[in-house]
């Protein structure tokens, strides 16, 4: 199949996910390189659930809310399995070696961070991109859906002041 690159995304939903996933596809694909999606954030390199992304993928997905990979928030050494937690980590490296992956992108928040970070230390190759309403990630400047989570919750603050001083209210 030639060279691969997994992408996953895990945490909450923020706007933006799926231009960021494009945006990764797109360049790949001008170097030749594959790039394989892991549905359900860590679960689908975890359990190999995946598909190959590929221009059709694409299609239509810039104006489509959330991540149309999915997400979760489990961790790869604190997924539950039944009523237990199970570390899945061997696992993981299992498909990413089996899949012959050259790296794993995650896209998420802090514990996505941190769950990239245990999979680096455990031999992968791993490249984070910061994605949080919050933007309160170390070592960022700015995040996947910050920029739109400002703009909307500026907008509706200024609705509600125009609202209130029309109807002379204090809310």
């Amino acid at each position: 199949m030639g060279r691969c690159v997994g992408i996953l995304t895990a945490g909450g939903d923020s706007p933006g996910i799926n231009a960021a996933i494009r945006a990764v596809g797109r360049a790949l694909e001008r170097e030749n390189i594959h790039l394989l999606g892991f549905h359900d954030g860590f679960d689908g390199i975890a359990y190999d659930k995946c598909d190959y992304l590929t221009k059709d993928t694409y299609s239509g997905i810039l104006t489509k809310g959330g991540t149309f990979l999915g997400t979760s928030r489990n961790k790869p050494q604190k997924m539950p399995v039944g009523k237990k937690l199970i570390d899945m980590t061997d696992a993981i490296v299992d498909t990413y070696k089996r899949r012959k992956l050259e790296g794993l992108i995650c896209i998420g928040g802090g514990g996505t961070h941190k769950s990239a970070l245990h999979l680096l230390e455990s031999g992968l190759n791993v490249i984070t991109m910061p994605k949080t309403i919050d933007n309160d990630l170390a070592g960022t400047d700015t995040s996947i859906g910050y920029d739109t989570a400002i703009g909307i919750a500026t907008q509706a603050v200024d609705s509600l002041h125009s609202t209130a001083s029309s109807h002379k209210r204090i809310m």
